[in-house]
């Protein structure tokens, strides 16, 4: 059976360049720079492993800042969920949140040493100026679904898959066509503000822990992959955890892991009923449909109360572009996770209405954090930790049946902003080295950033990008409803200026990518 990257290729449209905008961090008018492409559709595999070169999606914009060069460095981070234990403060809001669905207790003000609300909107925050370019370009092309699913058809009658033929033969595909539809780029959303960092934990030391709890981490950690069972609704709804984290009967020297926490026993006439549903944003699920009105009101009056937006900004289209869109291609294969591979919206009930969305990437590896949108009458509960806890929580659950998933990210560490630097509080973490793509413990990191904001982890002088485009001819391009391998296409063209947007784009994805994406030409 032909897999589903073979069906249903991604589809990239790159912009050529540089692009100079206003920074959403230092404010700097014209000091970030990134580069970035449209995506008219994309396999979850093709996103994982641009993510893992620095790129991040908005919308169906993917972009990469430009290391060296923008006034504030984004560096991807990711979190190690198998090992992660929750610190002092977020045990608090754990607890927080507890005593309030059990007792309606509100606690008065934020804990002391309670780091920065973590909202994840700060993944997306940087690029608005590009967005607002993209903006008044009208004449980008989109390819409707019915075309696709025309591609998806056809190669299914043909009982294959789109073999790689040789340099020299060129690919004629009558199934994707070049229409002009109604998609537009993302609009932008300013932020305005951002929460005030409380006292945080010092983050050139790890996280101090006992020798005891490490033995028993590990221990449980040994249980959790060799148990291959695990239900998705254990981290669904607030109630019962998963047998796996039952708590033993003979804990008293044990702390609690992250599981306990979440889901410790409520009493039976709890003051509330929290639950957490997962729903597909795009295609967007019938579960999806019938809450996208309450959904869009809570993220309305968030941008409203937390953003000071006016009342006819936040629109049903800006959402739409902004929170549900997704070029991502939804996948369910039998050795993937219970919900499937895609784009979701990770809603939180309370009493039965929404307080709060997660938007989230479930991709091969990981799941990657987009944005978070919540009640402002809520605030007290620090939905923004209490959501990145249930993520971390939720790849936990997923890592069971699908062991490769392992990882969670959380879009990009900003060590020269200060109000950045929450992130590097959910350890252990890594951060990604911009030259040589390669993962390194964040402790490793934070003395070289102390005092450059531009740095390679990689502390090998002789490593290289072992992923680089080392054969540009084999990248593929879409081009007149042809699919054809660069090598042919350049030979077609009389302008020799193409070719160094062809080369900086193989560059900047890779040489994987570069084979197996289609990089739209006009």
């Amino acid at each position: 059976m032909a897999s589903w990257a073979a069906l249903s290729p991604s589809i990239v449209e790159y912009f050529e360049g540089e692009d100079s905008y206003r920074c959403g961090y230092c404010k700097n008018e014209s000091g970030s720079r990134s580069n970035g492409m449209w995506a008219h559709s994309m396999t979850v595999q093709d996103y994982q492993d641009l993510i893992d070169r620095g790129w991040r999606r908005s919308g169906k914009y993917v972009y990469k800042p430009v290391m060296n060069q923008t006034c504030c460095p984004q560096y991807t981070i990711r979190c190690r969920p198998l090992q992660f234990q929750p610190s002092k403060s977020h045990k608090k809001v754990l607890k927080k949140m507890l005593k309030f669905l059990a007792k309606g207790e509100i606690s008065k003000g934020n804990c002391e040493d309670e780091p920065m609300e973590p909202t994840m909107e700060d993944t997306v925050a940087g690029d608005f100026g590009l967005i607002n370019k993209l903006d008044i370009q009208c004449d980008l092309k989109t390819l409707s679904d019915d075309v696709k699913e025309s591609f998806e058809s056809e190669e299914k009658k043909k009982g294959r898959s789109p073999k790689k033929e040789e340099s020299k033969e060129l690919i004629q595909s009558q199934h994707i066509e070049e229409k002009l539809g109604s998609g537009e780029p993302s609009h932008p959303i300013k932020v305005h503000t951002a929460p005030k960092p409380g006292k945080g934990a010092d983050l050139s030391k790890p996280p101090c822990r006992k020798a005891k709890e490490i033995r028993k981490e590990r221990k449980r950690l040994k249980l959790m992959h060799q148990n291959p069972a695990g239900e998705l609704a254990g981290f669904q709804a607030q109630g019962e955890p998963p047998s796996l984290f039952q708590p033993k009967a003979n804990k008293s020297n044990q702390p609690k892991s992250l599981e306990d926490l979440i889901f410790e026993s409520l009493p039976e006439n709890a003051s509330h009923k929290l639950e957490v549903r997962v729903v597909r944003s795009s295609p967007p699920s019938s579960q999806f449909k019938a809450t996208f009105q309450e959904s869009y009101q809570v993220y309305k009056r968030y941008q409203m109360v937390i953003h000071k937006d006016p009342p006819d900004k936040p629109t049903v289209s800006q959402f739409t572009r902004f929170l549900c869109s997704s070029p991502l291609e939804a996948e369910n294969p039998p050795h993937g996770p219970d919900c499937g591979y895609g784009s979701f919206h990770q809603q939180y009930w309370l009493d039965g209405r929404i307080i709060a969305v997660g938007v989230i990437d479930i991709l091969p590896y990981c799941v990657s954090s987009v944005y978070l949108y919540y009640d402002p009458d809520y605030s007290f509960l620090s939905l923004g930790v209490y959501s990145a806890l249930r993520e971390i929580g939720f790849t936990r659950q997923l890592h069971q049946k699908t062991s490769q998933l392992s990882y969670y990210y959380m879009g990009f560490y900003i060590h020269s902003c200060p109000k950045m630097k929450y992130k590097g509080q959910y350890r252990p973490s890594d951060l990604l080295c911009p030259e040589t793509y390669v993962w390194v413990p964040i402790e490793q990191c934070l003395s070289s950033l102390e005092n450059s904001k531009y740095c390679r982890f990689n502390q090998d002088p002789e490593a290289v990008d072992e992923g680089r485009s080392k054969e540009p001819d084999r990248l593929q391009v879409f081009h007149r409803k042809a699919i054809m391998p660069y090598g042919i296409y350049k030979k077609q063209q009389k302008d020799p200026s193409e070719e160094a947007a062809v080369l900086q784009y193989a560059g900047l994805v890779g040489q994987v990518c570069s084979e197996r994406m289609l990089l739209l030409r006009n």
